[in-house]
């Protein structure tokens, strides 16, 4: 079965035809209208996924202190959305690739909210923690229709030369998101819950308010530059791409077999994500617990400010490392990622060897190096896989990866890590960490030899272009 025929098959979804050119005068205009408007798009529609990813975190407290949930039914609810996402962001990536990214994304937003609206408004859904799970499981598979669209429009509309400033200034949607999901579930609790067990407004009005984003998104979102009569991106900006894109007549899957699931680069990134997702939660999800029970001095208050530092951080960090791996390594991303990670393994040395008896905004500013470096990283796994396959698979290359981070990495990270500590104590945890700073070093160089060899025939192809 040919690409071609598979996109057909979607029916409406289905990826649109090229439409026929339009003239040469108009092209600079439309290519600025339509590239900023699909950017802020995906902006705007990723920040609404955030809104209802998993708001029962939110209300955990709620669902504790009246009895509707045990710790460990929350903790199994929470971690279904967790999974049913790492699952989706891959198999949702296979039908992104040939989808139109107009719809899919707003699509799988507006499904997220119906399910938030029903696990408010049909009690029977939320009775028992395997029903709940289950709806929570459904809204995490919805949640895997974000990702991949935002990473087909990066890929289609804008350049290698330029991608990792415009990818990391995207990446910042989760935490508009997330931050925004915090304040409209607090607004809704105080103005509309019927009682103080009442959890269900930090359900369904971030759910409403994600429908008028899935809306948004719809208004403003194009699929590719060719879906509107422009040139490709590569051809509009005179920057080859570093893969090249495989002929429709090819099969889908084996396009998927030849440049995801058997491609060395991209396994690696895939590998690699694991022990960056490892370091990413394993230090985010243990700074409350570290700081109250080995830093002289603090508190609980004190320990989520430092979770909070974390987060924030992580806004700049991954600016940052956009920028650096466009101006700084001239679109080497593997360079910007050992920087990084490097950075990282220094900052969490000190951390760990800071005396207990330092100043708390000692361990804040580390807390904030560590956030600003590791988010950089995790941004550019993702971005190195749409950059290291071709455009008609990238989505589907990223999802890989992330496949890897939130099934095996978050998993490391969090019961990993809980058995280090438990058995071993922080000591013995730091050290591993440590090594998996190494690992992830020694993986992100393999793959950057082959990124260099890549971006030397890219090279090569705009000399050519340039001597015609």
């Amino acid at each position: 079965m040919s690409t071609r025929t598979t996109s057909r098959s979607m029916g409406f979804l289905s990826a649109p035809p090229a439409a026929p050119r339009v003239p040469d005068q108009q092209v600079s205009a439309l290519y600025r209208k339509y590239r900023f408007s699909a950017f802020m798009g995906i902006f705007i529609g990723y920040a609404g996924f955030y809104l209802i990813r998993n708001n029962v975190s939110l209300v955990s407290a709620i669902f504790k202190e009246h009895g509707l949930m045990t710790a460990t039914g929350i903790g199994i609810v929470a971690n279904a959305v967790l999974f049913a996402y790492g699952l989706s962001k891959f198999f949702m990536a296979m039908l992104s690739d040939r989808a139109n990214a107009r719809y899919f994304m707003p699509l799988g937003l507006a499904l997220s909210a119906v399910m938030n609206l029903l696990i408010a408004f049909v009690p029977v859904l939320s009775a028992s923690v395997g029903v709940f799970a289950v709806m929570m499981f459904l809204n995490g598979w919805f949640q895997g229709m974000g990702w991949p669209p935002s990473g087909r429009v990066l890929v289609h509309w804008f350049s290698t030369n330029e991608r990792g400033w415009k990818t990391s200034i995207w990446n910042c949607a989760h935490n508009v998101g997330g931050a925004g999901v915090g304040i409209a579930a607090a607004f809704a609790l105080d103005e509309w819950a019927a009682g103080p067990a009442d959890w269900t407004p930090a359900f369904w009005f971030p759910a409403v308010i994600a429908l008028v984003v899935a809306l948004v998104a719809f208004l403003l979102i194009r699929d590719r530059p060719e879906a509107v009569g422009l040139p490709t991106i590569e051809e509009y900006r005179n920057d080859p791409a570093k893969v090249t894109s495989e002929k429709e007549s090819m099969p889908w899957r084996e396009m998927l077999v030849k440049h995801v699931l058997t491609n060395r680069v991209i396994v690696l990134l895939a590998v690699t994500n694991v022990f960056v997702y490892t370091l990413r939660y394993g230090v985010l999800n243990w700074i409350p617990v570290y700081l109250t029970q080995e830093i002289h001095g603090t508190n609980v208050k004190d320990g989520l400010l430092g979770f909070a530092i974390y987060e924030f951080a992580g806004i700049v960090g991954t600016l940052l490392c956009g920028w650096v791996s466009d101006k700084v390594f001239k679109g080497w991303r593997s360079g910007a990622g050992l920087l990084f990670i490097g950075g990282v393994g220094i900052a969490l040395a000190a951390y760990w060897l800071l005396p207990p008896s330092a100043p708390i905004g000692v361990f804040y500013l580390l807390i904030a190096i560590i956030g600003g470096l590791i988010y950089g990283p995790v941004m550019m796994i993702g971005l190195q896989a749409i950059d290291l396959s071709p455009r008609n698979v990238a989505g589907t290359a990223a999802g890989f990866t992330g496949l890897f981070g939130y099934l095996l990495g978050a998993s490391l990270a969090s019961t990993g890590v809980g058995l280090l500590i438990d058995h071993f104590g922080w000591s013995v945890t730091y050290v591993c960490l440590l090594c998996v700073v190494v690992l992830a070093m020694i993986l992100m160089w393999i793959v950057g030899r082959d990124e260099r060899r890549l971006m030397e025939q890219h090279a090569s192809t705009q000399a050519e272009g340039h001597g015609e």
